[in-house]
């Protein structure tokens, strides 16, 4: 049986300093000859190919963050974390990277995270540890001042964290926060605010272990209401407790797990809200904070996905007939929140918990959501509907392809998402544009799958063709149904940009021609009367010549200025009044720009 003590994920700090997952494995550490020195080593637990290979280095900073967490820097601007399954995993690689080390495994920090001057250094380890102030009253313009001369010095800021620690200094300070609150100190309330702000500043999982716990954070926020650059103190507090109402929408029965959610919501509210905009220099000295934060997100997924009592109860919910729409409103927002920090996910795992919602209905309820009124409700279901179209668009076409045996054409998802595409009333076209994408990315046959018992570039073009071709032509069809559009550019333009997006000149057509509005085959070989009087004509056509005339007169009434636009029109033109052939054919006139290809 595989050890689960030594699972780990393995992370990469990037550019925006947000952590990249590099996948899971098994860690273990011993001697490499290739870099002359105990290594961690990870193998993928998929494969067994080499995650990670590090040589354990006697002079870098090594971090254990929050008992199942290691963090440490290789290069300049390159992080790395292991996030162990299981505790006691964590602390047999921390008690080897210590053993190597010469440090004591019971230190939270292995050296000083940014390097000094060889006479600075030597001075600061030949000094004692820092002897904090009494937490007095009269003595809050000392500490405040001592923190604020160790920050610049990693010695001093290791020692300063050691002491607020070892001698439970965070609580003290907070019980004095509310002397001077009921005093109405405003000179000592300063201070603290500056002390609190420091502490933040020292980087260490141990102190905002204590900081983040339910009985302190309320007060911690309060001590960052008082900032001395402000005329008057923030309301943080007020605004958490009275306006910003924690509200389950399904029920929690875990109480760890509100918890966890409370604290973390708390959390990213001090990071965004309360915390002055960091320097260029601060903003490294925080990235325990972001960590902390990161790994909260990555534990409530993960807890909320084990939950199938939870899960079942949402989509029931969402999916029923008697569900009040201020209700079903909470639920797909929660839905969609829940996708969201879903992106914090490894590969695997992100795969799994697709599948899980996938397998509970989402799909079915997202067309249930889709076909309401509520344009709130709407664009939350399509932010959703992205995250699985973006993830994975196979499964998307799976289920879409199987809709027909249950549906008529017109309440298929895929139509939904047409519709609302084509009938978009914001001026902008910023939902269209967000679905056009959408729809793209679902047609493209670059990302769909080809298998020896299955194509699915095959499969679904011709469902599309089938179900789908009628309702996304029909917009520009009824508005050319004589020799010149019906309307004027605007609404042209409004009709032909949504299907700019299946771009069809560079998508295979499926094996059988595709069909006029009526079931009618268009054919190269012959074509019918129907198509001869259709709005267009393709220059292979024995009658270009004659609809010349009227190729041009279109064009007068809808050129459009954009460059973009002229390629986007042809392709239109192509499927919808072009000649069927398994080549690429060309129009010699485009029926909206004039313009001779």
């Amino acid at each position: 049986m595989t050890d689960t003590r030594r699972r780990v994920k393995v992370y990469t700090l990037n550019e925006d300093r947000q952590w990249d997952d590099r996948g899971t494995g098994h860690v273990s550490s011993g001697y490499v000859d290739r870099l002359k020195g105990t290594s961690l080593l990870v193998r993928a637990e998929s494969d067994g190919s080499l995650l990670l290979e590090s040589k354990i280095n006697p002079n870098t900073a090594y971090q254990k963050q929050q008992d199942t967490l290691i963090v440490w820097s290789e290069a300049e601007n390159y992080d790395l974390a292991l996030s162990f399954q299981e505790k006691a995993g964590c602390d047999e690689i921390w008690e080897k990277i210590c053993q190597v080390q010469g440090k004591d495994p019971s230190v939270d920090i292995t050296q000083d995270v940014v390097d000094e001057s060889e006479d600075e250094r030597l001075d600061e380890m030949s000094s004692p540890g820092l002897e904090l102030p009494p937490c007095e009253l009269n003595r809050l313009e000392d500490l405040a001042e001592l923190v604020a001369s160790s920050l610049p010095s990693p010695l001093r800021r290791e020692k300063l964290a050691l002491a607020v620690e070892n001698e439970g200094y965070i609580r003290k300070l907070l019980d004095l926060f509310h002397v001077c609150e009921d005093l109405e100190n405003r000179e000592g309330l300063h201070h603290i605010y500056e002390i609190i702000k420091g502490i933040f500043l020292l980087n260490r999982t141990a102190l905002f272990e204590v900081m983040f716990s339910e009985e302190c954070i309320m007060d911690v926020i309060g001590c960052l209401e008082f900032d001395p650059a402000l005329p008057q103190p923030r309301r943080h507090r007020e605004f958490l407790t009275k306006t910003a109402h924690f509200k389950e929408v399904i029920p929690i029965s875990d109480p760890e797990l509100r918890q966890k959610i409370h604290q973390t919501y708390r959390v990213q509210y001090i990071q965004d809200m309360v915390l002055p905009t960091p320097s260029v220099f601060e903003e490294n000295m925080l990235s325990t904070l972001h960590s902390f934060i990161f790994f909260n997100k990555v534990e409530i997924v993960g807890m909320l996905q084990d939950d199938e009592k939870f899960l079942t109860v949402l989509f029931a919910q969402l999916t029923d007939e008697t569900t009040d729409d201020d209700k079903r409103h909470e639920l797909v927002n929660f839905l969609k929140e829940f996708c969201a920090f879903s992106q914090t996910l490894q590969p695997q795992n992100r795969d799994a918990f697709f599948k899980t919602l996938s397998g509970m209905g989402i799909l079915q309820a997202l067309e249930v959501i889709l076909g309401m009124d509520d344009v709130q409700v709407r664009a939350a279901a399509t932010d959703i509907f992205s995250y699985l179209v973006e993830y994975n668009p196979s499964m998307v076409r799976e289920f879409v392809m199987q809709e027909p045996q249950q549906n008529d054409d017109d309440i298929l998802l895929i139509n939904l998402i047409i519709e609302h595409m084509i009938c978009d009333t914001d001026p902008e076209l910023g939902g269209a544009v967000q679905l056009m994408g959408l729809l793209r990315t679902l047609v493209d046959p670059e990302n769909m799958l080809a298998t020896a018992n299955k194509t699915e570039k095959t499969e679904f073009l011709s469902f599309f063709y089938k179900h789908c071709m009628h309702v996304l032509s029909a917009p520009l069809l009824a508005n050319t149904t004589e020799e010149k559009p019906s309307k004027g550019m605007e609404h042209l333009r409004l009709n032909a940009s949504p299907l700019s997006c299946l771009n069809f000149l560079h998508i295979p057509f499926p094996a059988h021609p595709p069909l006029l509005p009526g079931g009618r085959e268009i054919s190269h070989r012959s074509h019918s009367r129907e198509l001869l009087e259709s709005p267009g004509r393709c220059g292979l056509c024995p009658n270009v010549q004659r609809s010349e005339a009227t190729l041009r007169t279109a064009a007068r009434e809808a050129r459009q200025p954009q460059t973009g636009q002229v390629k986007a029109t042809f392709d239109i033109c192509f499927i919808l009044h072009g000649c069927w052939s398994m080549e690429r054919l060309f129009l010699k006139y485009c029926i909206f720009c004039g313009t001779e290809h």
